[in-house]
């Protein structure tokens, strides 16, 4: 619960806030309410670029896919508000925080990210708001008399904003993390991220506290809902993680940690067994709804075995979660392409270009396009016989042979068969986010 001295610190800081449109003369909200008009026309492009610069500069807020998807909604909420107050002279005591900034709060406490790294964001995106309004003001022109006092009640907006805002989402998060620290089925949770964080092969300590054996094979999982507001329970997620268990025939029960309140990691025991998961025949014991995911690391043995299926879970994970890519219920680091596609899933930027580049008129997002991927990655698939592709379409040979050809045509002059074929995989994986848009 909030104490009385943060809601008595919130209500200064509102109140302070609500003092400054009153201060400013017609004139300088006239201008300010200009700015703010030309600052909306490029908001899309200042929440991408503002969300890539605290993502890429404060540690923790980069490190997985949907806490970035997370960060640019709170981004968005706040630049917005700001956007809004400036352009409309808006009684501002009357603001509530967006509830993406409160939720991106909360998962960042329920993830153990430090409290510093949040309440850094918002001073740095303080400013950079702070330049993109030097950029528009230098743009006016505006009379010398004029200038100065823009200026100020700009800067008063803002910095009264994120004192008030962060204030709010800084107690929220310190609430959260008391509570979730307390919460039922997170017992090992710290002493799994203390195993993780280290490097040294000192096992008795975890084993002493968690009763789970590290000498023997590990497999690793993510189990998570992506649902924008979900509705599965972390117990629901936890029992798809033991069902997980039990499909893989588990010789004990799996450790299981929540990371936030849609996440859980599980490692299950296997032995010395060293099978891995049939993705596809889980898929259907699962039957998982439409919003419920899994990811799966190889097994691997002993303490670094621990360590390392669960990267491969994590950049599994990392494959499923790229906004905008297609839906796969499950997702094996072992599956065909999955391992690659990782890694280039780490720089959609430089992996975007790589695929325009050899791809060409391929990469195109259009449904024709898709059409002719679509064969062309079967054909490589089945070891480049249009029989074997045209029965796994489901087309007849010479349809197949058809759109092969012609997709052979398309692509650019490049003629390597692996990065054509790779390139594909990259497509069907990533989808959308490193197709050209049309």
């Amino acid at each position: 619960m909030t104490s009385p001295g943060s809601q008595d610190r919130r209500a200064v800081a509102r109140g302070r806030l609500a003092r400054v449109p009153a201060t400013a003369a017609a004139d300088v909200l006239v201008a300010s309410a200009g700015i703010a008009r030309s600052l909306a026309a490029r908001e899309s492009d200042i929440v991408r670029s503002m969300t890539s610069l605290l993502a890429h500069d404060i540690d923790q807020l980069d490190e997985d896919p949907v806490l970035v998807e997370l960060l640019e909604a709170s981004v968005h909420g706040n630049v917005s508000t700001i956007i809004h107050v400036l352009a409309n002279d808006i009684p501002v005591d009357h603001l509530q925080p967006t509830t993406a900034a409160v939720e991106y709060a909360l998962r960042l406490a329920q993830r153990d990210v430090p409290s510093n790294s949040l309440v850094r964001a918002y001073h740095m995106g303080q400013n950079d708001m702070m330049r993109q309004c030097f950029e528009e003001i230098h743009k006016l022109e505006l009379d010398s008399s004029l200038e100065l006092p823009v200026l100020e009640h700009i800067s008063d907006v803002i910095y009264n904003y994120i004192d008030w805002i962060t204030l709010f989402v800084f107690d929220a998060y310190e609430s959260e993390r008391r509570r979730w620290i307390g919460a039922q089925g997170n017992v090992h949770s710290s002493t799994i991220h203390t195993l993780l964080a280290d490097t040294s092969e000192n096992s008795t300590a975890f084993e002493n506290q968690t009763g789970y054996r590290l000498d023997q094979q590990h497999l690793a999982v993510v189990v998570w809902d992506s649902a924008p507001d979900a509705a599965t329970t972390l117990g629901s997620i936890d029992d798809i993680a033991r069902r997980t268990a039990a499909f893989a025939k588990s010789n004990d029960p799996p450790i299981i940690t929540a990371i936030d309140r849609r996440t859980v990691w599980a490692w299950i025991p296997l032995g010395s067994r060293t099978s891995a998961l049939d993705t596809s025949e889980l898929s259907s014991v699962l039957n998982l709804d439409d919003s419920t995911r899994l990811a799966a690391g190889l097994p691997a043995y002993g303490i670094q075995g621990f360590r390392r299926s669960h990267e491969q879970a994590r950049a599994a994970y990392s494959v499923a979660t790229v906004p905008g890519t297609p839906t796969r219920s499950i997702v094996g680091f072992g599956d065909k392409g999955v391992a690659i596609v990782s890694l280039l899933a780490q720089n959609l930027d430089s992996t975007r270009a790589w695929v325009w580049e050899r791809l060409g008129p391929l990469a195109e997002d259009t449904p024709a396009a898709a059409i002719l991927r679509t064969t062309l990655n079967a054909y490589f698939a089945h070891d480049e016989s249009h029989l074997r592709a045209a029965q796994h379409l489901n087309l007849h040979r010479n349809t197949v042979k058809y759109r092969i050809n012609k997709a052979l045509d398309q692509h650019t002059v490049s003629a390597d068969k692996l990065d054509l074929a790779l390139a594909l995989q990259v497509c069907e994986f990533l989808g959308p986010s490193v197709l050209k848009p049309m």
